[in-house]
């Protein structure tokens, strides 16, 4: 099932129809292609009223309501605290009642980066036995949440999919589906049960470091993969692949005023509706269970209405996503993200259980976070009720998962290193996603065979190809070691190229260019997450001049110039456009970089029938001529621009080249 595009339009392909998205028997989800409400089509600026996408069950609830009853009024904080494994123990859960534990990007059981599954999974099921173990009237499992955003990216040799800049690039509903789904499987292999995932952001300011977790800049396509992507790693009726979802963040967080991360978002209401809400309301369709928190604020200056920051509203968390899109699962605060709150620190915000955090996540601070959290209950600060309706949540989203009597090693992937992988579909996403911007004089496909000359310090970097969530938060202080099984697209062009020469170097001064066939420049970004991925000027030479220098040390020998790009967002290129005559962008890949020599090389001759060798993406964001974003900024190639083998259309004709701009006017704000 694929989203086939007409312009920058996306359309749901009969597959779904089929029912190739079936409902799901054991957590009661919802096909992902029945839209409860269309409010993108509504001419009415109003909030969306949706549904609940699944009804209450009678006897789960009245069970809920009784086990709440029984509980302390530190049992049921305690319920609300989620932290990080480096500073919580097993014993820890079992003596404070703690709800939920975490680990952080880079954060490992035992401090081990090289932990196997098995690894992942006994201190898994350590927690449950502790939890098993205290002395409440009812026990109650952990719930343990990862940031598995591009695969299982913590866990040391697992499949690193695209990121998903990439995947909306394919414009693959069903491939989304199984990513998703495949994720649920790895996930489980370590005894986790919560993945914070996916991100459903619609960015509108590339300068963001985030990005690469956005699927597209077109609402419609980002509610659909949401859907999708819910759908497959909620969907597991055995329970022994199910993995509970998140949407995030909720909400605005890709349209803050230049792309800052935790900034202001200061569009109107009907823009907030139409483009930042549909991918909730895509994920709440396929019954999300979890939502997650924004540090980003809105104000809305058309109405004249500051929402402020979005941790701490009311309007939004509980009037808009809990009231009118009927959202009844729990919402996890981001990262200390409490302590934005006007009045508030890490560890102590009443404001924000007020306003509707039902899970508060505390990197350090756990025990003064839930000794002032009783406080204010027994104070008044915070309503008994709104505890009891938190806690509520919790519970019912546990049930719901099915954690109850299911110890993590229960599952049939428990320890499995093997379940950790899923290469052939990675290999595929990557296939799917590369999209061809530029292919003069027919430089693509190559011939196996040939002398080729690999330059760029990208070519052989499994960081840069992964970009950032792998294996640490920012992607970065790895080497190829920690990205075991993966495949280089270094190593992958050695392969493809049988019966040639293939030689390597990273500047491409040490050589001689007229020995070659053909010359092969892997450039691009290197790895970043979040804040310190933003940037002040999408100029890529201006970031990067060692790109540039390799390319003038290549270009221009009477030898063909392929050009691959990594990166987590389109950049202004033109230059090494200008040096190459052939450009592929390749966004993040991942782990398997045979994905990219598929489509770089002619097809073999005994290649089986169907195999596709060409080219199908295309790009979700306009690719901008100008290092600046802006309303008036030309744009080189439009959202849903992409070269094939068989539409190559006419030759790139040189473009006009402006200096590397090391900061956009608007950067500083």
């Amino acid at each position: 099932m694929r989203l086939l595009h007409a312009g920058r339009s996306l359309i749901l392909a009969s597959g779904m129809a089929a029912g190739v998205l079936a409902v799901s028997a054991s957590a009661g989800a919802v096909d992902p292609a029945a839209d409860q409400a269309h409010p993108a089509q509504s001419p009415a600026v109003d909030w969306p009223v949706l549904k609940p996408a699944r009804p209450l069950d009678a006897a789960t609830e009245a069970r809920i309501a009784a086990m709440v009853a029984h509980m302390s009024l530190r049992q049921k904080v305690g319920q609300m605290i989620q932290t990080e494994i480096k500073v919580a123990t097993p014993d820890d859960l079992r003596t404070y009642y703690l709800g939920s534990i975490l680990n952080g990007g880079g954060s490992w059981p035992y401090g081990r980066r090289e932990a196997s599954a098995a690894e992942w999974l006994r201190l898994s099921d350590a927690y449950y036995d502790a939890a098993m173990q205290s002395d409440a009237p009812d026990k109650i499992p952990p719930l343990w949440g990862t940031d598995a955003v591009h695969g299982h990216n913590n866990v040391r040799g697992a499949t690193l999919y695209p990121h998903n800049i990439g995947l909306g690039a394919a414009h693959d509903v069903e491939l989304v589906r199984k990513i998703g789904a495949a994720v649920g499987k790895a996930v489980r292999a370590t005894g986790v049960n919560w993945a914070f995932a996916p991100t459903v952001a619609v960015v509108q300011d590339q300068r963001w470091g985030r990005t690469y977790e956005s699927f597209s800049s077109d609402p419609a396509q980002v509610r659909a993969y949401a859907r999708a992507y819910v759908f497959g790693l909620q969907d597991d009726p055995s329970g022994h692949g199910d993995v509970i979802a998140t949407v995030k963040h909720f909400f605005g967080d890709g349209g803050t005023d230049a792309g800052k991360n935790e900034g202001v978002n200061t569009a109107t209401k009907e823009d907030m509706i139409k483009i930042h809400e549909q991918g909730y309301i895509g994920g709440l369709e396929a019954g999300a269970l979890t939502v997650m928190a924004s540090f980003n604020s809105w104000n809305d200056k058309a109405e004249g209405v500051d929402y402020g920051k979005m941790h701490g509203s009311r309007d939004l968390l509980t009037d808009v996503l809990k009231t009118k899109l009927g959202f009844d699962g729990l919402v996890i605060s981001d990262w200390d993200g409490v302590g934005q709150v006007p009045g508030c620190s890490k560890t102590h915000c009443p404001q924000a259980v007020n306003a509707g955090i039902d899970m508060i996540m505390v990197s350090q601070g756990w025990k003064p976070m839930l000794e002032a959290t009783v406080k204010d209950v027994e104070d008044g600060a915070i309503p008994v009720s709104r505890i009891d309706d938190a806690v509520t949540r919790i519970l019912r989203v546990k049930m719901r998962a099915g954690l109850f009597g299911r110890r993590p090693s229960a599952s049939k992937y428990a320890g499995r290193d093997e379940a950790l992988r899923n290469s052939a579909l990675a290999r595929r996403a990557v296939r799917e996603s590369l999209v061809l911007l530029k292919n003069n004089d027919h430089t693509l496909p190559l011939k196996s065979g040939k002398r080729i000359l690999v330059v760029g310090k990208s070519a052989d970097s499994l960081a840069n190809q992964a970009g950032g969530w792998s294996v640490t938060w920012q992607g970065d202080q790895t080497t190829n070691a920690d990205f075991p099984g993966a495949v280089s697209v270094l190593a992958a062009i050695r392969k493809a190229n049988q019966g040639g020469l293939v030689r390597y170097s990273a500047t491409g001064e040490d050589v001689r260019v007229e020995d070659y066939d053909v010359v092969i420049a892997v450039l691009g970004e290197t790895p970043y997450a979040e804040t310190l991925g933003d940037i002040k000027t999408l100029s890529h030479t201006a970031r990067y001049p060692e790109d540039l220098s390799v390319l003038n040390a290549v270009a221009g020998h009477g030898r063909p110039v392929v050009t691959l790009f990594e990166s987590g967002r389109t950049a202004y290129v033109s230059d090494l456009l200008n040096r190459s005559e052939a450009f592929v962008a390749l966004w993040l890949p991942g782990s398997e970089g045979g994905g990219v020599s598929d489509l770089l090389f002619k097809r073999p001759a005994k290649a089986k029938p169907g195999h596709n060798l060409d080219f199908r993406g295309t790009t979700t964001f306009d690719w901008l001529a100008s290092a600046c974003p802006s309303k008036d900024a030309p744009v080189l190639f439009k959202a849903g621009y992409g070269l094939t083998y068989r539409h190559h259309g006419p030759n790139l004709a040189p473009l006009a080249e402006t200096p590397p701009i090391q900061s956009c006017p608007d950067a500083a704000k």
